[in-house]
């Protein structure tokens, strides 16, 4: 199977792909199609011999949205109707699962965020876990953090309000503070004025 470059018109979306994407991640889909076009070619739509699209109804929508007039495809006529039915399924199953670590301390978040990375609600927990502040050596491991160490802080929020969330976070950064510090600070007052 080779990939072909068509007329975005000659393709056509499945009707029964179960899969959504809406609002502010489907404009980030649209945005990275329009930073990066040859990411088309790497993970072209794959079709039937109908046109009908079997893998990337999103991106194919996000296409359109982006003002594209042509996609590259491969078409995959030998499939079975129940082989198609299984690929628009396992074609957005995802088998893996992040390593935080390597997300916390070799990425940008701001840019996770513009990727549309989908960060899981299960992962926060409802309360805050103060035992790492009555570690004896916690100033030391705070002081071992600075410099080029970078660690991963997560900070629950509700969905309704991560524009403000987002905005806060970048205020400090571009003032130049270090906010996983500053939230460290926060707790051990926060652990102080309670008592605890």
């Amino acid at each position: 199977m080779e990939t072909q470059i068509v007329p975005i018109s000659k393709v056509r979306p499945n009707a029964n792909n179960p899969r959504i994407i809406k609002n502010i991640k489907f404009k980030k889909l649209v945005a990275s199609i329009q930073d990066l076009p040859s990411m088309l070619h790497l993970r072209p739509i794959v079709v039937d011999e109908d046109y009908t699209i079997l893998g990337g109804n999103m991106r194919y929508k996000a296409c359109i949205e982006a003002g594209l007039k042509e996609v590259p495809i491969i078409v995959a006529s030998e499939l079975t109707d129940e082989q198609k039915k299984s690929f628009v399924i396992k074609d957005n199953v995802s088998y893996g699962e992040w390593d935080w670590d390597i997300l916390g301390n070799e990425y940008n978040f701001e840019e996770l965020d513009e990727w549309a990375m989908d960060l899981p609600a299960d992962m926060f927990k409802e309360d805050i876990d103060y035992s790492l502040l009555d570690e004896e050596d916690f100033e030391q491991e705070l002081d071992n953090m600075e410099g080029d160490v970078r660690r991963a802080l997560q900070i629950p929020f509700e969905a309704e309000h991560y524009e403000e969330a987002k905005e806060l976070y970048n205020f400090w950064v571009n003032e130049g503070a270090y906010v996983g510090a500053m939230i460290i600070e926060f707790l051990k007052e926060e652990r102080k004025n309670a008592g605890l």
